[in-house]
């Protein structure tokens, strides 16, 4: 008995995904130690939906916090919520808000410490500036996570589970995985593998999850269901990431099961009484429930022809041949001696690719591509979402009753003496010849075409930046804002044609900070450690263990925790004679920063859609690389000129509007 229960590893497989014929024994249950006033009504198991109990609501203190939480999201909307939940907490109540808000603006560097939201992550115009995640939690829903992640992982210490979950704002699923690897480095996992084999649960599958029990319904059918917490929040949670994902996907399944049958009986019954019809294109014989007809000549066409057309005309070389533009609909793909002239209705191909498995997806992008065509064809200016397919008429943002510009008479002043001065100026001479010359070159009409499409330009961007460039997508499954003039994703307060090698190098930077941290679960301080030992002692006096995150502040711990073999100062290789923490006993920092540099470029690339060059990245590298070599080029006229080069022929153009209109 003691042998077993001190063998015992915690992140043992607890549930596997099991058909309905599966006879082996139900494997063991996982959860927590309910609490003592949860209700005994309330079933055993959670099955459905409805057997979830409501949600209670938060305290005012919670609720308060949360109110500032997303006040403070809205007011600096590109600082991440933990640097908010933070500050609250450190705070106190009086007039905290206030206090925050003044110090974000007066030395936002010494709160922040890099830990800014991307851009991706700012222009996603979520309905909700907190997530679930980042909020404040209750106390009864910490304890009921507490209790949960201290029975499945027995091995690791009480100070170990505070502190992973106090990283993760006490979200279980969030915080699982690192639990998950610190419970595999334990010396109990140790033991209990050599002699039972045992693997921890690493894989993100429902199905295969510990909290997962997999019971027979009254049909004999297996159903997942979940033990209640003692939270229904946390319940309610659970059940929505792991339980209905499960039901969903089997009630699909369950639906194309049936449907597969049903066609299988029709089909029999059809052959037996010889009422098949045989397709004109592939010549197979389909039942009248899987066929459709041209509006010409009547040709039998099965609803797997139709399929595949669809399918190759909207992702293959079949637009042009297969699809009619004007009215969306399917040309006759018939075998005949002579070209059938009919179509094959769009409520027919509705009907033909729902079913397939895939056919609403499929339907969505012929209609994209056919609203698509349609815009590009009737000729009219348009403004498109970068982010999707999305198109608005220009005319929405410029508006016929626009406001027409006027002369800026501040500057005529200003110009009438330029004026003078040239002619009384040496220069006068040379500066009449360029007039004559450029009065010449307009005489040829390209010219003049080309001068006057670049004054065009500039005066729409001229009135852009006058009624705004914010543009917001209307698309439901989009609703991203961008800018009209430069088409990056809207970030207050933009700036237009920002450097994107910037924001690549906050982002890597930021993610590579992030990927070392720690977190205090007393005062909720991040902190990273540069130097020393792994004895932690936070400013609020809390003492934990870098390696394994434990609270080592009784008197019974300190560095006794760690392992007292002799070794070398600094020596952090692992100790043979035990299993104690080494005190000086380092991460592969490198690699760990090389991960999240690598996760960073990528996001960026996705987001840029392009590579880097050479000299992006050896600007990356040093900070200058070979933009700085450009700018020596430069020379003098770099420094004579804005932004020491030549402006070019849109800027010169921008200027002259600014200059002489409002």
């Amino acid at each position: 008995m003691f042998l077993s229960g001190f063998l015992s590893a915690p992140s043992g497989r607890r549930g596997s995904f099991r058909s309905n014929k599966s006879k082996s024994r139900p494997p063991p249950e996982v959860s927590p130690s309910r609490s003592h006033n949860h209700d005994s009504s309330s079933p055993e198991y959670l099955s459905d939906e409805s057997q979830l109990l409501p949600v209670t609501p938060s305290t005012e203190d919670v609720l308060e916090l949360n109110n500032n939480l997303e006040m403070l999201a809205a007011l600096f909307p590109d600082v991440q919520v933990e640097v908010f939940r933070e500050m609250l907490t450190s705070f106190s109540e009086e007039s905290r808000l206030f206090i925050i808000t003044d110090k974000l603006l007066k030395n936002p560097g010494f709160y922040v410490k890099g830990r800014r939201r991307a851009s991706d992550d700012n222009s996603s115009d979520s309905t909700t500036l907190v997530s679930r995640n980042e909020a404040f939690r209750t106390t009864e829903y910490k304890k009921a996570v507490r209790a949960l992640a201290m029975q499945e992982f027995k091995g690791l210490s009480r100070s170990s589970i505070d502190a992973v979950l106090s990283e993760s704002n006490y979200s279980y699923l969030d915080a699982r995985p690192t639990l998950v690897d610190l419970s595999s480095k334990s010396w109990k996992f140790t033991i209990s593998s050599i002699f039972f084999r045992r693997k921890p649960v690493t894989s993100t599958e429902a199905e295969t999850h510990p909290l997962i029990i997999w019971r027979a319904a009254d049909d004999g059918s297996m159903i997942p269901t979940l033990k209640p917490t003692g939270s229904p929040e946390l319940d309610r949670e659970l059940f929505e990431e792991l339980i209905l994902p499960l039901k969903q996907r089997e009630q699909l399944a369950r639906v194309e099961k049936d449907r597969a049958l049903a066609v299988s009986l029709s089909t029999e019954e059809a052959e037996a009484n010889e009422a098949t019809f045989e397709c004109t294109c592939c010549y197979s014989d389909v039942i009248f429930e899987e066929i459709t007809t041209c509006d010409a000549e009547g040709h039998t066409v099965c609803f797997r022809c139709v399929q595949h057309s669809i399918t190759e005309a909207i992702f293959g070389q079949g637009w042009q041949r297969s699809i009619e533009k004007e009215t969306g609909a399917l040309r006759c793909p018939a075998v005949a001696s002579t070209e059938c002239d009919g179509c094959i209705s769009s409520e027919h191909i509705h009907r033909a690719m729902r079913e397939e498995k895939n056919g609403d997806e499929v339907l969505r992008k012929l209609d994209q591509r056919l609203a698509e065509h349609g815009l590009l064809s009737s000729g009219l200016p348009l403004i498109r979402c970068p982010f999707c397919s999305y198109a608005e008429v220009d005319d929405l943002y410029m508006p016929a009753n626009s406001p027409r510009p006027k002369l800026r008479t501040s500057n005529l002043p200003n110009i009438l003496v330029i004026f003078v001065c040239l002619i009384l100026s040496p220069f006068y001479f040379p500066i009449l010849m360029l007039l004559l010359a450029f009065v010449v070159l307009c005489l040829n009409q390209s010219f003049r075409g080309y001068v006057s499409w670049h004054l065009k330009a500039a005066m729409n961007r001229y009135q852009r930046r006058r009624r705004g460039l914010k543009f917001t997508c209307q698309n439901p499954t989009c609703g991203r804002s961008s800018c009209l003039s430069c088409s990056k994703a809207w970030v207050d307060i933009h700036v237009c044609h920002e450097s994107s090698l910037v924001a690549l190098r906050t982002q890597v930077e930021l993610a590579m900070s992030m990927a070392i941290k720690r977190v205090c679960p007393r005062c909720n301080m991040s902190f990273v450690k540069t130097a020393g030992c792994n004895k932690l002692t936070c400013p609020c006096g809390y003492k934990m263990c870098y390696v394994c995150r434990k609270d080592i502040g009784t008197p019974t711990e300190g560095y006794s925790h760690f392992c007292q073999h002799f070794r070398p100062e600094g020596d952090g290789r692992q100790c043979k004679e035990c299993n104690k923490c080494n005190l000086w006993e380092t991460e592969n920092t490198e690699e760990i920063l090389r991960k999240a540099k690598i996760e960073a470029k990528r996001r960026w690339r996705e987001s840029e859609r392009r590579e880097l060059s050479d000299a992006e990245k050896a600007y990356l590298e040093d900070g200058v690389g070979t933009l700085s070599r450009r700018g020596r080029r430069n020379g003098g006229l770099g420094q004579v000129l804005p932004g020491g080069k030549i402006p070019s022929i849109e800027e010169f153009c921008d200027f002259i509007i600014e200059t002489l209109f409002v």
